[in-house]
């Protein structure tokens, strides 16, 4: 077992107090940041934030809104959003955030379905109905009052945002605000697929508050230097929900709510507002840091002024590749003449989601650090490998109306199983951290019997064939070898090409280029990881993205390893075939 030897001490009992004291201590201080329609930046301040919440604590109490009838956010980030939750969590009606792409980018709307029948809640609010309507028309909404945000139209059928903000606060309020404690329930935030079915987990108030007390302890600069953050990162997640928003709210910081997002057609929208923030720590998961990074080399006056206040730059969901971490320390160097500490954390949406963080320089990206103050971690062997499981106060209480799984989630003595594993630096300086080693769901065997660490296989080829490989499936399951089913990344691909001279006619995956160059880097990556464990021998490269709606892709950029290739059993064929196609590459 390892803890950390920093006592948690005390902290808050609610998520409200810390929007209270804010609004007494800085009230014109801001505290939402975002673009409206026409673009222009609208800001809230603390005063602000805490009496229009404090009128939509009394609108849901006037609707009898509870643990049994929650609030669910079908929408995205916005100062709504943030509004609506902080008034139900701080009366204690839990909110319950789903991610857009289940209603946006879904077909049949079957995961959406799912969880609003497990939820039943109350009130259901999107910004626009336009966009949702389709989604909206597959839930049975007559048990529930729709709220639209206050510029879309409430239309006949719903309730104006508006209208909850309007609602006069009453002694009633501050009487259910008083009897919110740790164990009340904040949220019930869904796990997004990587470990099976979707799972809402139970988020109480003791969980979010003793995690930023864990993370003020490491990082004691947020309370010296309130945070500004721009931040993509969604609030139905664990990472941008509970680690980054509350990071603010607890430490009287501002938060600029970026609309853009690592994709191609959203990137430009993160861009152009770095060019007007800058952050004095930034969150990104490596997808995202993959798409920032050319734009900061390429843009002096860019890179300049998001590197100007930063104190902190940190990755999760997945391990950043080594080459991304480099020229991002580059850069930093470049701009400031030192390196911009670079650091990971681990955890899960059971975990609120601090469990561990690198607060010490590191030397390997995959160090996740040692257990924050009030986290115990145990380690335990699994297989080849040890399982980390947790205990404190920001373990969850379980499932959501899932006792069964609930059951299944403890050891004896109380520890959550995260199905993670981890190995420690030095066996005899636990200090030094752990190494994350991938998901034990996650990996698998050879034909041989020979384990092969998914988690690893794929972080390193993914940074061996930088910048043209964006992400990978890796492939061999009772197989005799190890491939890769991979998505390119096209604006690197194109840079390449374009930069070499060569002729874009054809598609970039059939490329003889890229391919060539990509036969080549892979090479040098086996050379360098002999063994049948580490060796890739062959890989295809995809063209259609992961695909959402089943489950392939998370909210946090991460991809599912088992879904992609149960839905795309076809193409695992195609790579494994005694003779296969020319679009599968040989190495």
């Amino acid at each position: 077992m390892i803890e950390s030897p920093v006592t948690l001490g005390r902290y808050e009992t609610q998520v409200g107090q810390m929007l209270r004291h804010w609004a007494a201590q800085t009230p014109l201080s801001p505290f939402l940041v975002e673009r409206d329609n026409d673009g222009r930046w609208v800001r809230l301040c603390y005063a602000e934030a805490a009496d229009r919440a404090d009128s939509v604590s009394q609108a849901l109490l006037d609707r009898n809104l509870s643990l049994e009838r929650p609030v669910m956010v079908l929408s995205g980030n916005s100062i709504e959003h943030a509004l609506l939750s902080l008034g139900a969590m701080q009366v204690g009606i839990p909110v319950v955030p789903v991610s857009p792409a289940y209603s946006l980018l879904s077909g049949d709307h079957q995961r959406l379905k799912a969880l609003f029948e497990l939820c039943s809640p109350g009130l259901v609010y999107v910004s626009d109905s336009g966009p949702f309507g389709p989604a909206l028309a597959a839930l049975p909404l007559a048990g529930a009052e729709l709220v639209t945000g206050t510029n879309s139209g409430a239309g006949p059928s719903a309730t104006a945002f508006s209208d909850l903000l309007a609602t006069p606060a009453e002694g009633a309020v501050n009487r259910a605000f008083d009897a919110v404690g740790p164990e009340t329930v904040a949220k019930i935030l869904f796990t997004s697929g990587s470990t099976g079915v979707c799972k809402g987990v139970i988020n109480t108030h003791r969980m979010l508050c003793s995690n930023q007390k864990s993370l003020a302890l490491v990082w004691p600069f947020i309370e010296k230097v309130r945070p500004l953050l721009l931040d993509w990162l969604p609030w139905n997640h664990t990472f941008g929900g509970n680690h980054n928003f509350t990071l603010v709210l607890r430490n009287g910081g501002v938060m600029y709510i970026d609309a853009g997002k690592p994709l191609p057609e959203l990137i430009e929208q993160t861009i152009d507002n770095l060019r007007e923030v800058s952050p004095t720590m930034y969150f990104n998961v490596p997808a995202g840091y993959s798409m920032l990074l050319p734009y900061l080399e390429d843009d002096k006056v860019l890179c300049e002024h998001f590197f100007r206040n930063l104190k902190l730059l940190m990755f999760a969901a997945a391990a950043l590749p080594k080459d991304l971490w480099e020229r991002l320390e580059r850069l930093s160097v470049a701009v400031l003449g030192r390196k911009v500490p670079i650091t990971s954390a681990w955890g899960t949406t059971e975990t609120a989601p601090l469990a561990t963080t690198a607060h010490f320089p590191i030397e390997d990206i995959a160090n996740i650090g040692i257990p924050v103050p009030g986290v115990s971690v145990k380690m335990l062997p699994f297989g080849d490998k040890m399982e980390l499981r947790v205990k404190g106060p920001n373990i969850t209480p379980g499932y959501h109306r899932r006792p069964e799984l609930t059951a299944k989630m403890f050891d004896e003595e109380g520890y959550y199983l995260a199905g993670d594993a981890g190995r420690l630096v030095d066996p005899l300086d636990p200090a030094r951290g752990i190494l994350f080693d991938g998901r034990i769901t996650e990996d698998f065997k050879l034909m041989t019997g020979t384990w092969v660490s998914t988690g690893t296989v794929r972080v390193n080829a993914i940074a061996a064939a930088s910048p043209l490989i964006r992400d990978a499936v890796v492939t061999g399951s009772n197989r005799a070898d190890i491939g890769l089913l991979a998505w390119l990344n096209d604006a690197a691909g194109e840079q390449f090409l374009t930069g070499g001279g060569q002729p874009l006619s054809s598609p970039l995956i059939l490329n003889p280029v890229i391919r060539a160059r990509l036969v080549k880097d892979l090479a040098g990556y086996n050379t360098r990881n002999p063994g049948s464990s580490r060796c890739i021998r062959r890989i295809m490269l995809m063209s259609e993205p992961p695909e959402i709606d089943a489950g392939e892709i998370t909210d946090k950029g991460y991809i599912n390893q088992r879904a992609v290739q149960e839905r795309r059993a076809d193409l695992v064929e195609r790579l494994y075939a005694e003779s296969p196609d020319p679009e599968v590459i040989l190495l």
